[in-house]
Formats: structure tokens, sequence, C-alpha cells
């Protein structure tokens, strides 16, 4: 094998001072495989990524029989190998190009554009009314939007691939379509954002979103304007052939080189940058590279040539070979440089002896023994910039062997380059055709690697790399799931779901630890008619967050209420039942949960305690549903009592009395609704017929009677007494109190006179006494049982009245104590009296 694997510096040039080096490594034979680029207009994928090919509508070509009269687009791996092809028929394309997440991209000239995956799958969006209005010229694509260019010569940015409005930028001023532009993403500009780059005359206009700043130079007009990767230089050509590199602020020159020099007068392909510090310049049979100081390198070609900017060099793509042209890494050029005395080159060298038993090992690491650790990074580094497996294994076992010899060295760097190295080898696989390189594998991640390889449908590698690099590996299998179910979606019938479920379910079980979202893939099966496999598949998923939103997209009302429910989510559970009680009848809402029996019961109770609170309107409706009457009435009666209108009040009450009565174990309930009506009507009456501004309303019947004995209507008090059946012992207290209340003291004999009292006459005497009136109780006391008289006189503070009942009793011992208990000696001495006349 070592005598078939070339040695690196087999693809090495030198420019012509001799200190830079640039290699053209030969990543894929491609001979036959795509057609003849001259014909075709191209856009290159970067990142290894695929490029997409379509017939160049200004250039003259045979059409054969099996030839097709509309307009296709051709998309193949940088290995030559065909991926997609599919037809275009939405009017002229003005430009087609990739996103960051290999998209193609493709705007007609309506403003209208697509984004195709790698299956064939699109997203269409718009530029807008005003945009199809105008027409749109020209395009600039970059890998997270573009810019437009439209027919009154506006420019529009489109950020992101969401579908989001177009933003015009500054007035570019244009009175004609610039001779060339570019535009500088925003990751890549120091403001964040976009920046456009117009050749107009002899000068350089730049335009971003606020301004727009001529540069005042005079060395246009200029054919091509190419940005350098990082967005920091520019690449300028003029119409007289001259290469102009210059900073984008224009304040430093950096080379110059002129062009027909080399071609004559044959018109520049292509100016691309070669990673960020040289450019190729490409005709037809020619590639040429131009170095930071004016320096060249010449690469021929057979044909039409085709580059792609890299991050660290150019890829070149040709009838027959596809290239990566790149400065030659500072690892591996000081490990292979011949003349090397570095010191990750003695450590390879060493390596070398080692393997071949000679002495010389042991004498090499011995003189780069300080410099051990570095020259072991060194090598690590410079595996992973080699293309060969080969070369790639002796650079590591290199390193290896140096590691030996170290006391301490942490061995991380290693064995994430040796997994690295094992990635990047299966994905350059020409079957695969992905040549990433380590630079841009680093810069994008593993993760976005997985998600182009599973955009491929390359589910099986994609696994694999996930387990290899210990990733979840739920973004493959939803995605495999989902091409799964759209390619099965003609099948039918229950058997088909149940066979295409547990296969689904199977794979997510065996490789994604249960960290996979089944309701993703639902939704997907639902998107393409499959509703019984998605039903299935959401019930394996066991979140009902998951589940029940897209229940409720499939209309399985019923069901998504149950797994709200079952979740035990109260929030869940309002979510359904707001989205039910909006999209469905409110007979239908309220079947729905009234079917479910104990199952929904708890959704139920939820409902009520939301209507109560938000919207008894639908509360009364649910219960009337249901027959709830007796919860129809307790409803009716909380409503009336926060009623102001009397009317409406007494209706509300009435209702209530209904709903009690068609209920046979309410009669008692509604017998006192029944009353509460009666009252409520009569206390509206008496409003209107009290003197003055007299309150009725809402009062008990006790009350009731108070305030009419209080504003003189006793007539009336009698009939609310005989209307409501109040007893003569309630009366009287109500009345007395009343009265007492009033200080109508007349009114209150003219009442104690009336008829023999039902509550006796004590009450009389302590209700007065409570009041302050203790003289008026005195009167009362005569009608009292005889035995109480003595104390009752006492209370009203009347002693000599009290001394004279002892005395008519004959009670001298109530005398004597009446005398102890006396509050001054004058009353002592009248009670003596009263004592001496006794005997």
């Amino acid at each position: 094998m070592e005598s078939v694997v070339e040695h690196p510096t087999t693809t090495w040039d030198a420019m012509p001072d001799g200190d830079v080096f640039y290699r053209r490594l030969q990543l894929y034979s491609i001979a036959g495989k795509i057609p003849n680029l001259n014909d075709y207009v191209v856009a290159g994928c970067r990142n290894g990524g695929p490029i997409a090919l379509m017939r160049d509508p200004s250039k003259l070509v045979a059409i054969g029989r099996a030839a097709s009269s509309r307009s296709q687009i051709q998309v193949y791996s940088p290995a030559g190998e065909g991926i997609l092809l599919f037809n275009w028929d939405q009017g002229r394309i003005v430009r087609f190009g990739w996103t960051y997440d290999e998209r193609l991209a493709v705007l007609n000239e309506e403003g209208t554009y697509r984004l195709y995956d790698l299956q064939g799958e699109y997203q269409q969006f718009s530029l807008g009314t005003e945009a199809a209005e105008m027409g749109i010229i020209d395009a600039r694509i970059h890998e997270n939007g573009f810019v437009a260019l439209s027919g009154s010569l506006a420019l529009l940015e489109v950020k992101d691939w969401g579908g989001a409005r177009p933003l015009t930028l500054a007035n570019p001023g244009l009175s004609e379509p610039p001779h060339a532009w570019a535009v500088i993403p925003p990751d890549q500009n120091i403001s964040r954002h976009v920046e456009v780059l117009l050749s107009v005359e002899n000068t350089i206009v730049v335009v971003d979103n606020l301004e727009s700043a001529d540069q005042r130079i005079s060395r246009g007009p200029f054919i091509r304007v190419s940005p350098s990767p990082n967005g920091r230089l520019l690449a300028l050509l003029n119409s007289n052939g001259l290469l102009w590199v210059v900073s984008t602020d224009f304040q430093r020159s950096l080379a110059e080189f002129d062009t027909q020099t080399v071609s004559g007068d044959s018109p520049v392909s292509q100016v691309e940058w070669c990673g960020n510090d040289a450019i190729l310049v490409t005709w037809n049979n020619l590639a040429l590279l131009v170095g930071p100081s004016g320096d060249t390198l010449r690469y021929l070609y057979f044909g039409a040539v085709f580059a792609v900017t890299e991050v660290d060099g150019v890829r070149v793509i040709s009838r027959d070979v596809c290239d990566l042209i790149q400065k030659v890494p500072a690892s591996t050029l000081s490990v292979f440089r011949p003349g090397s005395t570095s010191p990750a080159a003695i450590l390879f060298d060493a390596w070398e002896s080692f393997t071949q038993r000679s002495p010389k090992a042991d004498e090499s690491i011995r003189s780069i023994r300080p410099d051990l650790a570095a020259a072991v990074n060194q090598c690590i580094d410079a595996a992973g910039c080699e293309w060969e497996p080969y070369w790639q294994r002796k650079l590591l076992s290199a390193a290896k062997f140096g590691w030996s010899f170290l006391d301490l060295y942490n061995p991380n760097d290693f064995v994430a380059m040796g997994q690295t190295l094992r990635v990047l080898n299966a994905v350059h696989y020409y079957e695969v055709g992905m040549p990433i390189t380590y630079l841009q594998y680093q810069l994008a991640s593993p993760l976005h690697l997985i998600s182009r390889l599973t955009a491929r449908n390359l589910h099986l590698l994609a696994l694999r790399i996930s387990a290899f690099l210990s990733l979840k590996a739920d973004v493959v299998l939803k995605h495999w799931a989902s091409m799964k179910i759209a390619r099965s979606k003609t099948m039918a019938g229950d058997d088909k779901d149940q066979e295409l479920c547990q296969l689904i379910v199977d794979k997510f079980g065996k490789f994604g630890n249960g960290e996979v979202n089944y309701a993703d893939i639902a939704r997907r099966a639902w998107e393409v008619g499959r509703g019984g496999l998605a039903t299935k598949l959401l019930d394996h998923e066991p979140r009902a967050s998951n589940q029940v939103p897209l229940l409720l997209t499939m209309k399985e009302d019923r069901l998504a209420l149950l797994k709200a429910v079952d979740s035990g989510d109260t929030d869940l559970v309002y979510h359904v039942l707001l989205h039910l009680h909006k999209h469905l009848s409110l007979g239908d809402f309220f079947r729905l949960i009234e079917d479910g029996g104990q199952s929904l019961a708890p959704a139920s109770r939820l409902l009520q305690v939301y209507a109560r609170e938000q919207n008894k309107e639908m509360l009364r409706d649910f219960y009337y549903s249901d027959d709830r009457r007796v919860e129809s009435a307790v409803l009716a009666l909380e409503e009336a009592s926060r009623m102001t209108d009397q009317t409406a009040v007494i209706t509300s009450v009435k209702a209530a009395e209904k709903f009690f009565s068609e209920d046979k174990d309410r009669n008692f309930e509604a017998k006192m609704m029944d009353e509460n009506a009666r009252l409520l009507a009569m206390q509206q009456q008496l409003e209107k017929d009290a003197p003055g501004n007299a309150k009725f309303f809402g009062l008990s019947v006790s009350e009731t009677i108070r305030a009419c004995v209080m504003n003189g209507m006793s007539n009336r008090a009698d009939r609310v007494k005989s209307d409501f059946k109040v007893p003569d012992k309630r009366f009287w207290h109500i009345k007395l109190r009343a009265l007492i209340a009033m200080r109508d003291f007349d009114a209150l004999e003219t009442f104690a006179r009336s008829k023999r009292s039902p509550i006796g006459y004590e009450v009389f005497v302590r209700q007065l006494v409570e009041a302050g009136h203790p003289r008026e109780a005195a009167t009362y006391v005569v009608k009292c049982d005889a035995p109480k008289r003595v104390e009752l006189y006492v209370l009203c503070n009347d002693w000599r009245a009290a001394g004279r009942e002892c005395k008519e009793r004959g009670d001298k011992n109530g005398l004597e104590q009446l005398k102890k208990r006396c509050p001054n000696s004058l009353i002592v001495r009248e009670l003596e009296q009263i004592a001496a006349s006794m005997k």
C-alpha cells in the first residue's frame, strides 16, 4: 500500500518566492458523471456540499428527442453522483443558490422563491405584490438569506428562510443595473447587517439598511466583485482584466494582477477566493491562483471548470475531477516540508526509524525532548489536515509514539482527532460524496453534519455516527420515520398502519433511548392523510402536552380531552376545553363532556370552576343541558344576589323556584323561593308607598316588619305578619324593639295595652333599661309577676318602689337585703323608715 499512496508533498506547488506552498488534492474522479459545465448555470454549496446545474438559456444547444422543453435543475454530489432532478414551471429563474442547511433556493422574476430539500420537497414564499409587479432582475443568495434587485432598481433583503417580509435597503441611486455586484452576509460584517457592493460606472457603491456610500474610486467599471469568506477583503476585476485586491473599507490595497497576461482577451469565468489569502481566477481549461503578493500558480483542466469558495480553500469541479486547492496548513508544512528541522518533522522521522528498528529513533526523541509535547500536538493537527487515511494513520501513530515519552499528557485531543477522522473518512466515501475538511467540520459542528446526512436519506450512516459520537439520534429517527411514512402514504388499512407503527416504535426503542417525540412523527402521518397511523403513534407518546395539540388538530376531541384529564395537568385540560368551546357548537360541546361519564368528571368540574368565574351564561347552559336543576337554581340565586335591578332579582328568584319545583326532592326549597318572591314583590310595593326614601327591598321578614313600624306603617306590618304567618311572640319582640328605637313611648304603651302580651312584660322592662330608659321601664314593672317586681325595680334604679313592694309583701328579709345593696345613705334612711313603719 505504501508504494501506491503518494507522498503528501507530490501535490504541493510553491509560489515563486518559495516560502508559501499550495496543494491540489484530487478528491474524486468524476469522468463522464456530470455534463459539460460550459452549457450550464451552476451553483455550488459550501462545506463540501452538492452542486446544482441548470441549462444556460443564453447558449444554443442541440435538443434531442428525449430532451424536455421545461427548465430542469439537476443536483450532483461532488463525487458526481446524481442526487436530485426536478422540473421548474414557475417562470424564468433569476438566481438559485444554497442555504446553510443544504436546501436549494430558487428565485424567479416574479419574486416567488422555493426552498428545495434534497428529496425534492419544497416550501414556497413570495417577496410580495410590489415585487411581483416591478419584477426581479437579479439576486445574490448567501447561506442565511438573499438580496434581490427589483425592476425599479431597489434592493430587497430577505433574512433567514422563514418566509419573512423583505426589507428595503437604502436607495442606491441607480439609473441602470450595476455592472456586477455582491453581498457581504451579516455574520461576516462587523455591523451585523448585510452589505451590498455595487459596481456603478467606475466606482463601487456600498449599500446597507441605513445608507448608500460611494467609495469614490476610479478604477472600474468592475465586471467581477468577490468578497473573501471572512468579509474583510475584496477581489475586483475590471473590464481591462486587472485584478485588484483591496480591503472592504477600501483603505488598503493588497495586490494587483493583470489577467490578460495569462489568457489574452479570453473572458474570465469566475473570480473566487481560496480561503482568505489567495484568489482563483478561472477560464475554460485553466485555473490561476493569485497569491497575496501577486504571485501565481497555474492549474490546467480539460473543459470548463466551476469553483466553490471554502473557508480553507477552493473546490474546483471540472468534467473529469473534483479538486480541493488550498494553502498547505502550517502543521502539515512543519512535518512534511523537505529539509524541515521542526520538532514535528523530527518526531515523524523518529517514528519512521522506530518502525524500521533503527537506533536513530532514540537520538531523534532526545534531541526534541523539550518540545516533544508541541511536536505531538502538531502531528495530531497534521493528521486532521490530510485527505488520505494512510497518512492520517501514520501521523497519529507518530503522535502516539511521542506521547509515550511524556510523563504527563492529556490524550483527549488524540482521541477526539481519531473519532473525527473516522467520521470524515466515512462521509468522504464516493457513495456519500461529502468532501468536508477537518476545519469545516469544526466550524459547522457534528450535529450539522448529521442533519446533512439525514437530508440525503443516509439514515443508517447518520445513526452510526450519532452512536459513535454519543449524540442523540432523535433527529435522525424523526427524519427516517417521516420519510418512511411519506413513501408509504398510498398504503391503506388498519393492518398496514399497525405494521408501520410497530416498525417505527421498534426503531425508536432500539436507537432512541426513549427520548424521541412521537407527536412530531404522528403529525407527519396526519399531514399525508394517515390519521389512523397518527393516532396509533400518539398512543406511544408519554407526554400528554405533546399528544393533545395534535389530537385537537386531528378532530379527535374526546380522545384529546381524555389524554388531558389523565395527565393531571389542569392547564392542559383548560386548553382543550376552551379550544372545544370555540370550535364546537354548544350542544356538541356539552354532549361530549356529559357522555364522558366518570372518565371526564374532572373536566366537567374544571369547566364549572372556569365558567363560574368567567362565563356564567355558559355555566347556566351547561347545567340546563345536564339536567342539573338544583345547581341551576343555586346559580340563579347567586346571580340574583349580585343584581341591582329589583325586577330582575324577582325574576331570578322565580326562576330558582321553578328549577327547585322540577325536582321532587326539593319541595321545601321551592316553597321558600315562592315565599321569597312574594316578599320581594311586597317590599317593592312598600318602597313605593313608604314616605321618604325608606328601603325595604332585600330585607328579611323580621326586618321588613321592623321597617314598617319605624316608618309609621303599622297596618302594613300587621299584613306582613299575617301573610307570612309570623308568630305572635316574634312579632311582639320585633315591634317592641322598633318602638323603643323610635322612642315612641306612647305608641309602646298603646301596644302594651292592645291585648295581653304573649311575651310577658318583663321583656318590656329589660329592653327599655338596655335602651337607657329606666323611668319608662318602671311603669311596666307593676304588670310583671309579683316575685320579680323587687328585682325589676332595682334594675330600673327605683329603690323606693322596690322598698314599698317589700312592705306590701311583708318581706323584711328582702328589705334588709335592699338596704345592703342600695347605692347611698339617703336611700338607706328611706328604706329604714319603710322598715320602721312595718313594725
